[in-house]
């Protein structure tokens, strides 16, 4: 074999194995499906991990000569570039992954990483101070004490975009407010005026248990949960 295909084909394994277990973390813990859909990650991390994973062995395989000087510095070079888009790639995705599922007066809000309001941290309790990292958590959101408090969740709501669900001081677990989320549930024949018959009874069957439903918002899509008022 031709030493500088060897080589790119060597570089070609070692991205790809790294790319697979990136892969398995976005996909499978940090973005749970429907949740990547919901936010629009896919796309995107996809086009640059394939884009990371290409270019680096590409350029192996285009310097890669033996005997030649500065080819140690080539190489280490290129690996280090790789090394820091890839890890720039997959910060950015870690930043935005999906952090809490907020249960907020008559739906659930999907709140990502970077979309936590950090100011009042120290007002939270423990559990809800810092984001997740083996997944998304589901939580509640109580309302505001007070007037002076309501006012200007919703004054910050309007000028800034952080709104109640944003708020890791206002959460609270997500059984505290059982009953409000059975009394809030819409029924499931309200599903088919948004979707079609067919996707409505596939969810069905894969959770037959489901009698109820909440709308998730999220950034990209707006998803659907699915309960049991029981």
């Amino acid at each position: 074999m031709i030493p500088r295909l060897r080589a790119g084909l060597i570089h070609l394994s070692i991205s790809a194995v790294v790319a697979l277990m990136a892969v398995t973390v976005v996909f499978l813990i940090w973005y749970p499906q429907p949740l990547q859909t919901a936010v629009g990650v896919t796309e995107i991390f996809l086009i640059v991990l394939g884009v990371d994973v290409v270019i680096g062995p590409l350029l192996t395989t285009l310097v890669y000569r033996p005997g030649k000087k500065s080819l140690k510095f080539d190489l280490s070079t290129i690996a280090l570039l790789q090394l820091l888009a890839f890890s720039y790639g997959l910060w950015t995705v870690a930043e935005g992954r999906p952090a809490w599922l907020v249960f907020n007066a008559d739906r659930f809000d999907l709140v990502q990483a970077y979309q936590i309001d950090e100011r009042k941290l120290n007002e939270a309790s423990v559990e809800f101070r810092a984001a997740p990292w083996t997944g998304p958590r589901w939580v509640s959101a109580r309302r505001a004490a007070t007037a002076e408090e309501r006012k200007t969740i919703a004054l910050e709501a309007m000028m800034a975009g952080i709104d109640v669900a944003q708020r890791p001081e206002l959460y609270r677990p997500l059984d505290q407010d059982a009953k409000a989320i059975r009394e809030r549930a819409k029924p499931l024949e309200e599903l088919r005026r948004y979707n079609t018959q067919s996707d409505v009874d596939e969810a069905l069957r894969r959770w037959p248990e489901a009698d109820a439903f909440l709308p998730m918002m999220a950034r990209a899509h707006p998803v659907t949960v699915l309960i049991n008022k029981a």
